[in-house]
């Protein structure tokens, strides 16, 4: 995609700082100018949605932290004090702890986006695999800002996360010692914690740079999955087509994260965590947030303990080989009947993860976690190289232009009334 732009400078400021620091060019290329498929639909409005809340927490996050202080004696007091006496602190917090839930779920629809109209293959394979990077940097941020607040659910939540490290063999006890800081989760542990989460999101936000960098150099898929033959004919500039319908869908999307603020703030949170942390006192049942649950229903499904971490950090690192297990030459789910239907299925079965985390470990809830977690992984690993070998797809259109042509040509069509 690169080679296709038109910034020239109009001023003679504009061409001194263009060739000394070519910031305003960076800008229109990115911004203003990017060529864009013509036919993307609003599936494609999430990524200005993850960019806003990028920068959302990182915000709320620097202002909080100037509040806030990481020691177990004075932890949740500090929250108590952001939440009752600093000005707009209920604000703040509320707006850095819901805006979590909703970073994730725009990240999940996202991949799932990505899953179905084939992102993840040639030559966007880097793109992808940089997206599940910032997946994995986002969980582990994520994990150390929820033990911030010393509550019962965060001082156990990170005993239990932590202690699964144990499990691996030679090094376990070790990696355990330095996260926890000594030989139980306390005043060491929520230092490191707070300092990592407080660094981490800078590290995201490099990444994040990478991963558009990595977009602007391929382009972006499309939802017939056809790359760019004619840029002229194919695409429009990113502004002012791309960025209105961006913005008026991120101004929905800011309504209904206003909404989870302002009238349900805990809706997601678990009401242990408003329990000062007690070493003495276990809850009776350790449930993560919401964004978490499915791996964590995949971790309790696997009885034994390293089995069960290794089944869990496999449930990621299997998306970073995606690219080479789905075997179709056809990218888009549109025109592939028998993946769409499989698709669906395992959306479904990542919803039934994610409900099965949040129940108890036993019955009946043990058994569908189990059917689960395998069907999980035959998805990866045997249904989708199958399907590619074995599907025959639907006729796919010869460049964008053809199925834009289509798409108008059906609409005329069905806009026609009969003759009486």
């Amino acid at each position: 995609m690169s080679g296709h732009y038109t910034y020239e400078p109009k001023t003679g400021i504009e061409k001194w700082l263009d060739d000394r620091l070519p910031i305003v060019r960076l800008m229109s290329e990115t911004m203003i100018n990017f060529p864009t498929p013509k036919n993307l639909n609003w599936m494609w409005i999430f990524g200005i949605v993850l960019m806003f809340m990028l920068v959302s927490q990182i915000v709320t996050g620097i202002v909080l932290a100037m509040h806030y202080t990481p020691h177990i004696d004075l932890a949740f007091a500090s929250v108590e004090h952001i939440m009752r006496n600093v000005n707009y602190g209920p604000f703040l917090r509320y707006t850095h702890a819901v805006g979590a839930g909703m970073f994730f779920f725009a990240v999940y629809v996202h991949m799932f986006r990505g899953m179905y109209y084939g992102s993840y293959k040639a030559p966007r394979e880097i793109l992808w695999i940089l997206g599940v990077v910032i997946l994995l940097v986002m969980m582990a941020t994520a994990f150390m800002g929820y033990v911030l607040p010393w509550g019962q659910m965060s001082l156990w939540g990170a005993t239990v996360i932590t202690n699964l490290f144990s499990a691996i063999p030679l090094v376990g006890e070790t990696i355990v010692t330095w996260l926890w800081g000594g030989f139980a989760v306390g005043n060491p542990t929520l230092n490191r914690f707070f300092s990592l989460h407080y660094l981490l999101p800078f590290v995201l936000f490099a990444i994040v740079i990478l991963h558009v960098w990595a977009l602007h150099v391929t382009g972006n898929n499309n939802p017939v999955g056809v790359e760019i033959k004619d840029v002229e004919k194919e695409t429009v500039p990113f502004h002012p087509y791309y960025t209105i319908k961006d913005i008026f869908a991120l101004v929905i999307f800011l309504m209904v994260m206003a909404a989870f603020i302002f009238f349900a703030p805990n809706y997601m949170g678990e009401p242990d965590n408003y329990i000062e942390a007690n070493p003495l006192k276990t809850p009776p049942h350790i449930v993560p947030e919401w964004y978490f649950l499915p791996f964590y229903a995949i971790l309790r499904s696997v009885p034994d303990k390293l089995g069960g971490v290794l089944a869990m950090f496999a449930a990621i690192a299997v998306l970073f080989i995606l690219p080479w297990l789905d075997t179709s030459k056809i990218k888009s789910g549109k025109y592939r009947p028998i993946f769409k239907q499989f698709f669906w299925i395992f959306v479904a079965v990542c919803i039934l993860l994610g409900f099965v985390g949040a129940k108890p470990a036993e019955g009946m809830w043990l058994i569908i976690g189990r059917i689960a977690t395998v069907y999980y992984f035959l998805h990866f690993l045997v249904i989708l190289p199958l399907i590619g070998l074995l599907e025959k797809g639907k006729p796919v259109p010869e460049s964008i232009e053809a199925a834009v042509d289509a798409k108008h040509a059906k609409k005329a069509g069905s806009s026609v009334q009969p003759a009486e």
